[in-house]
């Protein structure tokens, strides 16, 4: 016995296995080997999609002939359509694939659909020789040259789409959470995650959107591609090191079950305070046990057990029938969506003042001094301040910041701010960016020529709304993935990344609503709006401010969401799958395993 326990003491705890399908062994899979792998791989596909999307709308006006309206349009449907893709990349490797074959189809698509774009521009598009720059747009293009365009960048759309919320799970996956040094490295996985996803962009916003700008689209989009092939590549070539979760039935049936299970028994009465509820379900290894909690009391009803369900049971003469009796832990999953809806809202207005990067701050920018001698800045360049930004804060925050909360934090020595009190900096530093972009306009106007759309105040005043921006991304964003890969059932992990993706999408359509009705009514009276095309006529200044009062209304709610948002208390990793029928459970490595390493019961009850 002694040498079996040696023998399985180093698998992990979490269920997790190698690509054999066997327990993980911990000293020969995942950790910093493969999740650098995953980073490089993270790093890599993110040059090469905002390679063409942070031009795309140049090259739709410049290439494809349309103007700016139709372009803008487009690019919103295209960049919504990646977001709508991620909802199902997340449902095929929480159902399905698992997150490792999701990430590899995916990606392969994504890399197939970048060389058809490159094929497609450099042969088809670029008629006549030299065209696709400002000076000299493109000849309008046949029917099939532009569904074949259009297939290309759609089958890029759900390339990245589909890839993107999964590698960042997987990523997680390579790191025990129940072993307490692998605990920390996960969670700083979350932060270095989202700094390979800014270094990517800042190489493609710099240095690919270059030579596109100068009409050399099919070097920029063919360096996307090899970008993308190279992540791919590497990303295989850690197949043999990765750890793997296999998945699980549907959970959509699960949470559907739950709900159907609580509607059946609407009517019968209940003693809240002594009910009978059934909790024993067959688990697999990895899984952990999701103690009872008190709220959303309707869907306790899916758990108890009825005279009908044990009349049920007898006559089929197996189990429960699922659809009318659901365990403690699976009735705590759907719990678990419940309470992480209102904080998910409540990070939507934090996206509209993140896309004000692309879209206002650029306006605003290059109705500035963006000349340095003979060297012109471009607008959109500006957003290299938001990238260093959030790389210099990632540092400051994960060798300073977090060692020094830990040590002042008194009620729970050596933890630093929870993902809450986080995600709420992220939101009171986003005000700030706001009131500051809002200064600098007052200021811009101040210093406006009557006679153009610009004003003699650098575009270097813009410097601290972007590094505010960037502040607030490394609180909120990286806090939200951690948040949500956390506190998410085990079968929803790739879902709950997919819903960070979703809260960046509706936070681009909230802003356009806003703004459509910010100038619907800011144009009354023949007055030409907050917003105009020559902003001098306008007030940018003024709807900065709206979205900082809304922001802050926004943190008051989101200060009552996490005040009353209860986390999750799980007992430890089952180590065996058991029935309820065979009560006694034979010893196997899993249980050895579980005597090394004696899992404490988890129990988490912070909040802001």
């Amino acid at each position: 016995m002694d040498q079996k326990v040696r023998q399985f003491e180093v698998c992990t705890q979490d269920g997790s296995v190698d690509h054999h399908g066997n327990p993980a062994v911990r000293a020969k899979t995942g950790k910093w080997l493969t999740a650098i792998l995953i980073l490089v791989n993270q790093g890599l596909a993110t040059l090469a999609f905002f390679g063409v999307g942070v031009n795309l709308v140049l090259f739709l006006t410049r290439v494809m002939g349309q103007d700016n309206a139709e372009a803008a349009n487009n690019v919103s449907k295209w960049t919504g359509t990646v977001y709508i893709f991620s909802l199902l990349g997340a449902f095929l490797s929480d159902s399905y694939w698992g997150r490792y074959k999701t990430c590899a189809i995916f990606q392969a698509s994504f890399v197939v659909g970048l060389a058809m774009l490159s094929f497609c521009t450099g042969a088809l598009l670029l008629e006549p020789k030299g065209c696709g720059i400002e000076e000299s747009p493109c000849k309008p293009h046949s029917t099939f040259k532009t569904v074949f365009f259009y297939l290309s960048v759609y089958l890029i759309a759900l390339g990245y789409g589909g890839y993107q919320p999964n590698i960042a799970t997987f990523g997680a996956d390579q790191f025990d959470a129940d072993d307490s040094v692998e605990g920390h490295s996960k969670i700083a996985f979350f932060s270095y995650f989202y700094l390979a996803l800014n270094l990517g962009s800042l190489l493609s916003n710099t240095v690919l959107s270059y030579f596109e700008d100068q009409g050399d689209w099919p070097l920029g989009f063919w360096a996307s591609a090899g970008s993308a092939f190279a992540g791919l590549v590497l990303f295989l070539t850690g197949t043999p090191k990765y750890r793997h979760f296999t998945p699980r039935e549907s959970p959509w049936s699960r949470f559907c079950q739950v709900l159907v299970a609580a509607t059946r028994k609407a009517k019968i009465d209940v003693n809240y305070e002594d009910m009978n509820l059934y909790d024993s379900e067959t688990q697999r290894t990895g899984d952990k046990k999701i103690l009872h909690t008190s709220g959303f009391r309707f869907l306790d009803r899916a758990a108890i057990v009825t005279p009908d369900d044990d009349a049920e049971k007898v006559e089929s003469g197996s189990t429960y029938n699922p659809w009318r009796l659901c365990s403690v832990t699976q009735v705590e999953e759907v719990k678990c969506v419940f309470r992480l809806i209102p904080i998910w809202l409540c990070t939507i207005l934090y996206s509209v003042v993140f896309t004000q990067m692309a879209s206002l701050f650029v306006e605003q920018g290059a109705a500035m001094k963006t000349n340095i001698k003979e060297f012109k800045i471009p607008a959109s360049s500006m957003s290299s301040f938001d990238i260093l930004s959030v790389a210099l804060f990632i540092f400051v925050y994960r060798r300073f910041l977090d060692p020094l909360f830990a040590r002042l934090n008194k009620t729970e020595p050596n933890k630093g701010l929870t993902e809450l009190q986080r995600m709420g900096i992220g939101l009171v530093i986003a005000v700030m960016a706001m009131i500051s972009a809002g200064i600098v306009e007052i200021y811009r106007l101040k210093y406006k020529e009557t006679a153009s759309n610009s004003s003699s105040l650098s575009i270097f005043w813009q410097v601290p709304q972007y590094m505010m921006i960037g502040a607030s991304e490394v609180f909120m964003y990286v806090g939200q993935l951690e948040f949500f890969n956390s506190q998410a059932p085990t079968g929803l992990k790739s879902f709950a990344s997919a819903l960070c993706m979703a809260s960046i999408s509706l936070g681009n359509y909230v802003s356009s609503l806003l703004v459509s009705i910010v100038m619907s009514i800011s144009t009354r009276d023949d007055l030409p709006g907050w917003i105009p095309g020559n902003l001098n006529k306008g007030h940018l200044d003024r709807f900065y401010f709206l979205l900082a009062g809304l922001t802050a209304a926004d943190f008051v709610v989101y200060l009552v969401c996490a005040k009353w948002y209860k986390y999750i208390k799980s007992e430890a990793s089952f180590s065996e799958s058991t029935s309820e029928e065979e009560p006694e459970k034979k010893p196997n490595k899993h249980m050895l395993r579980g005597l090394v390493f004696a899992p404490q019961p988890v129990a988490s009850t912070q909040n802001v």
